[in-house]
């Protein structure tokens, strides 16, 4: 079932959009065209288009998390930028190292510019959300290392990722905290920075991290089952794009290690590498289902929302926070794309 799109999320983006696309216009107009071209602003000769571009989930946990500690909603724009700025840097990475073709419904960056422009473009967005906070005084300073942790544990569970494609003997632990690294670290930063920010209380601070973490680990593991089964009329991706790249993630390495006859068919199947046909993509597909890997990641996503749901309770958060936290946490968990 897909769910309507948030109000905070469209409160976010009304504010944030206009900050980041002042930020953006900074770069180097090379850097920018390619920035703006991965944020679904412009084509590839800088003719601006109208598409719907990202989830805005990070900059709208960021804005929640300054009004949570007592700031403006205008405190948590810079934090939403800086968050954003790195999310996009890193799929810009990603898609360059995955060799994706498509993403937003459109082919990725690297496609359209080259790995070296691609590449460097996102070391611009990188080095920007830094300078986004340090421009915005004592309150970007305090937010600073909650997006430096963030990004040191994002790299490090993308090493990992890349570490793992093709491997035989990634277990289950392993993979967790990879994606731990790749994607919950900056749902939890994301969660905690505009509370830090704004002076908000250690309790509250290091609360609204470990639910970031927790929705983060929900968030990949849907991403995860999308990544196998979704729609690419819905998603923007290739269909079965994680199994055609030979990715080791969460529903993949549940059923390799499910001790299922499947899960064996599919270790034989999958061997060191990735598939080598279309068939070995859909027989691998389907094996990967059959030994319970997606119905494992399923309830591992719902086990985590209701980690995160219990996280707010040591947060002792203002009623609409409240709201807006758990509105979000349930859409991340029941999207389809």
């Amino acid at each position: 079932m897909t769910r309507s799109i948030p109000t905070a999320i469209g409160r976010a983006r009304e504010v944030v959009i206009p900050a980041l696309r002042a930020a953006v216009a900074q770069l180097e107009p090379r850097m920018a065209l390619v920035a703006g071209y991965q944020l679904d602003w412009n084509d590839e000769f800088g003719n601006s288009i109208e598409h719907g571009g990202g989830k805005a989930l990070r900059p709208t946990l960021a804005i929640i998390s300054a009004e949570a500690a007592g700031g403006t909603l205008a405190d948590g724009v810079p934090p939403a930028v800086a968050v954003e700025l790195v999310h996009n840097f890193s799929l810009l990475h990603d898609d360059v190292m995955d060799r994706d073709l498509e993403r937003r419904h459109r082919p990725t960056g690297w496609v359209v510019f080259g790995d070296g422009q691609a590449i460097l473009a996102g070391n611009a967005m990188l080095t920007l959300a830094f300078d986004v906070l340090l421009s915005h005084g004592e309150a970007g300073v305090r937010a600073l290392p909650c997006l430096t942790e963030a990004v040191h544990q994002l790299i490090s569970g993308q090493s990992d990722d890349l570490a793992f494609e093709g491997s035989a003997a990634v277990d289950l632990a392993a993979c967790l905290h990879m994606e731990a690294g790749k994607t919950g670290a900056l749902l939890a930063c994301s969660a905690a920075i505009g509370a830090a920010a704004v002076r908000g209380r250690d309790q509250l601070v290091n609360a609204l991290w470990r639910f970031g973490a927790e929705l983060g680990m929900a968030f990949q593991l849907v991403d995860d089952i999308l990544g196998i089964t979704g729609d690419p009329v819905i998603t923007g991706k290739s269909s079965s794009s994680d199994v055609r790249a030979g990715k080791r993630s969460a529903p993949v390495v549940a059923a390799l290690t499910s001790g299922t006859n499947a899960g064996r068919r599919l270790a034989a199947l999958l061997g060191d590498g990735r598939p080598d046909s279309e068939e070995e993509v859909r027989l691998a597909t389907e094996l990967i289902s059959e030994a319970g890997g997606l119905d494992w990641a399923a309830r591992e996503a719902d086990r985590r929302l209701g980690a995160a749901l219990a996280a707010l309770e040591d947060a002792s958060l203002p009623s609409a926070a409240l709201h807006d936290l758990v509105t979000l946490a349930r859409y991340v968990v029941e999207r389809d794309h």
